[in-house]
């Protein structure tokens, strides 16, 4: 007989896993399928390791820098091995973490591949979840009140560049590079592709980013993605826009050169690697959507605001419903459709509230609507900017490019957006996510003392900003 479940989850990724945890603290009887390790693609190819390899390319900049702060180093080396071993055992700890949380919820945890079924003998509604395992053993049948796909995406890449994962990468392969390249190609000026080009940089590796559109960080800000542009050329990054990389120009072999098309006439480029980083795409095959009436559209599955599809008693969250393609998006998705599930009617999330991070340097963070955004939309709006020149924190650390911009509605003072380049603003952009929750106004975000001496002034000083009212600039 097979074994019942008030709730299966398809993938153990941020959104599976925190998902399955909501529901064991409600009571429910829950297991996860996951055909690989749990944590997912932010925990093992993702968030964690590239942050990790970021942090390391933070501290060598810093060390060849160190002369600034009056501390004299002699021969600062690379150990690229030692980086990996650094990143590597950082996921593991998490991993076990992780693994350590499910025996905590006694949520079960089966290693294979799901798949949802139609109605059978186990259940008239479709659901039951066929669980294959690679090593060919037979499979498992489980059947659950509730199921929850959280099967996450992966890169995608574009017709004709095929990833060999030597000379061309996705992330997930450049993630596991034995040795770093003297050169790059990276195509896609996108959150990710300007992470690893920060990084990379970094490292010392010169670092080449072509970007289809006229602005790298497209989702940005106007005024935030052209600061990030003029910072990372500093690092020796060269930026090519407007170009249409033509894939069936490519050809590798000891390295990469492909050519692209810009301003009607095109352009080669050479390197030892190309990493391509052009979006990601949702995990949808084979997963059994033919089984049931879920409805995909554009590659990504449709669901309500609470994450129920057309089966009603099928959910879906994270990266395979598109929108916010984030881990700590796909956490509070699964927690509203667990809630849901258990009738505690939570509240829909407001998507303009939450606050997106790039982990280059300088990083960048921004929370609500940019300033075309506000226009476009009907807004008359007001706009207080704050360099980070005049904080004295940042100049104590040595890290002073980059500003804070505060946009608000002209007509009821309520906070619109706010946008961040520069030391530590991943951090510090909660704050303003707060703003947005409780509907704030920058007079109460500048009435709010922020102690000195801090890198959080600059936030309470663009809040001043927006009405002239700055008092260090």
């Amino acid at each position: 007989m097979a074994k019942e479940y008030d709730l299966v989850i398809l993938g153990g990724g941020t959104g599976g896993y925190v998902a399955a945890i909501r529901a064991s603290q409600l009571g429910m009887q829950v297991a996860i399928v996951e055909k690989g390790d749990l944590g997912g693609t932010c925990l093992h190819r993702g968030c964690i390791p590239s942050k990790a390899l970021l942090r390391s390319a933070e501290v060598f900049r810093q060390t060849k820098e160190a002369s600034q702060y009056g501390i004299d180093t002699n021969d600062t080396t690379l150990n690229f091995t030692k980086v990996q071993e650094r990143k590597d055992k950082i996921v593991n700890t998490l991993h076990q973490g992780v693994q350590g949380l499910m025996k905590k919820g006694k949520i079960d945890v089966f290693e294979g591949f799901g798949r949802i079924l139609g109605p059978s003998i186990f259940s008239p509604m479709p659901g039951t979840i066929s669980i294959e395992y690679a090593n060919g053993d037979e499979n498992t049948m489980i059947v659950p009140k509730n199921v929850l796909i959280a099967t996450g995406s992966r890169p995608k890449s574009l017709p004709g560049l095929e990833i060999d994962g030597k000379y061309v990468m996705t992330s997930d392969e450049a993630l596991h590079m034995e040795e770093l390249p003297n050169s790059i190609i990276i195509v896609g000026g996108g959150v990710i592709g300007i992470e690893w080009a920060s990084m990379l940089a970094d490292f010392g590796i010169e670092v080449t980013v072509i970007e289809y559109l006229d602005q790298i960080l497209p989702t940005e800000d106007a005024a935030i993605a052209k600061e990030a542009e003029k910072l990372l050329k500093k690092k020796g990054i060269t930026f090519v826009k407007s170009a249409k990389v033509l894939s069936d120009t490519l050809s590798v072999e000891n390295g990469v050169r492909v050519e692209a098309e810009i301003g009607g006439e095109n352009q080669t480029f050479e390197a030892e690697k190309m990493l391509v980083s052009v979006g990601r795409e949702a995990n949808t095959t084979n997963i059994g959507i033919e089984n049931t009436d879920i409805v995909i559209e554009k590659g990504f599955i449709q669901t309500n605001n609470v994450y129920q599809t057309k089966e009603t008693h099928i959910y879906a969250i994270g990266d395979v419903i598109g929108g916010m393609q984030l881990a700590h998006v796909a956490s509070h998705e699964g927690i509203v459709a667990v809630e849901h599930m258990g009738n505690h009617n939570p509240l829909p999330i407001k998507y303009e509230n939450i606050p997106t991070c790039i982990y280059s340097n300088p990083e960048v963070a921004s929370v609500g609507l940019t300033e075309k955004q506000a226009k476009e939309q009907g807004y008359d709006i007001k706009v207080g900017k704050f360099p980070f020149q005049a904080v004295g924190k940042a100049l104590v650390h040595g890290e002073s490019d980059g500003f804070v911009k505060i946009i608000a509605d002209k007509k009821t003072d309520d906070l619109l957006g706010c946008h961040m380049i520069g030391p530590h603003v991943t951090d510090m952009i909660s704050e303003a996510g707060l703003a947005k929750v409780l509907d704030a106004t920058p007079w109460e975000i500048a009435e709010t003392i922020h102690p000195h001496p801090t890198l959080s002034e600059v936030i309470g000083e663009a809040a001043l900003a927006v009405d002239g009212k700055q008092i260090h600039g």
